[in-house]
């Protein structure tokens, strides 16, 4: 029986080699991968996939929100939450609100369930592990972003309680007041999330998404420890940028708030850069990613991923 990694390795030099004609056996080897107790593994959810620093943009409007992301490999993605009657609804205005698509059933519980099985019981391991999502990279973090469309000082209280299944098993990151300890999930309150109800709160396992313009003015005393990423609106900072080529000044721009973020630890998210033309769009996600970027903010899984 062939071990999973042989497999692999042969499909890929078939692939590599596709004119050399493969005999009956070895196409009856690579048909039957994955079969098998020899070919599976209890972690293999996201087999294969290679975790990528962008930020899936309202997430929930994909035809499977989380699990979209997930298997292009974004390593962050988004909730747009509204408080009704006690509980938190998913979507990008009021009147595309349901009953069923809440904070708790597109998020909290399919995270659950995965870190669940990215952390099975074994006799091969000491005590609770604390998996990521990602099989290939088992210490990345997800970026939760939960953006608080209704008033934040009602909402807020309400996520962090909604947060509870993933806080009892271990898996949120964590600050005790002094140390950052990374856990599978960074839950990043923005939008209309309070300020005062995160700095100055500890121990606690959420965070602020601070502001990027500020970080050397108005707000220079966040911390990575407050806002482990930045974001600004794109069009704001920079304006049209047709070509999708930044002048010198614009440039300087970029790379001024991309030092002061990094000098503080926190990492860098803009958003509403253009989408369209595609061309204007690839060009100015290049322009984010040598620029240092870490998150760059996107609606299109399927092109970031393959970019």
């Amino acid at each position: 029986m062939w071990s999973s990694f042989a497999v692999a390795s042969l499909a890929a030099v078939a692939a590599a080699q596709s004119d050399m004609a493969l005999s009956t056996q070895m196409q009856h080897i690579l048909a039957g991968a994955g079969q098998g107790p020899l070919n599976t593994y209890p972690t293999s959810l996201t087999q294969g996939i290679i975790p990528k620093g962008f930020h899936s943009h309202n997430d929930y409007w994909r035809p499977v929100p989380l699990y979209s992301a997930l298997s292009a490999g974004a390593i962050s993605v988004e909730a747009d939450v509204w408080l009704y009657n006690g509980t938190l609804h998913v979507g990008h205005e009021r009147s595309a609100l349901t009953n069923e698509r809440t904070f708790a059933s597109l998020y909290v519980d399919p995270l659950l369930s995965i870190l669940k099985h990215q952390n099975p019981k074994s006799e091969f391991v000491t005590g609770a592990t604390k998996n990521g999502v990602f099989d290939t990279s088992s210490g990345q973090t997800l970026y939760l972003f939960v953006d608080l469309k209704t008033d934040g000082a009602a909402t807020w209280p309400v996520v962090i309680e909604a947060l509870k299944p993933l806080r009892d098993a271990g898996y949120l990151s964590t600050y005790n007041g002094s140390v950052f300890t990374s856990g599978p999930v960074t839950v990043v309150g923005t939008g209309n999330t309070p300020l005062n109800l995160v700095q100055g709160v500890a121990p606690r396992d959420y965070f602020w998404d601070g502001p990027l313009v500020t970080l050397n003015t108005t707000f220079s005393n966040i911390t990575s420890g407050v806002s482990p990423i930045a974001s600004v609106d794109f069009a704001v900072v920079f304006g049209e940028v047709p070509s999708g080529t930044l002048n010198s000044t614009q440039q300087q721009t970029l790379t001024e708030q991309v030092a002061v973020a990094h000098s503080k630890g926190i990492k860098v998210r803009y958003w509403d850069q253009p989408g369209w033309p595609v061309s204007t769009r690839n060009a100015i996600w290049r322009v984010l990613a040598n620029a240092g970027v870490d998150l760059i903010n996107i609606d299109d899984v399927a092109a970031i991923a393959n970019f």
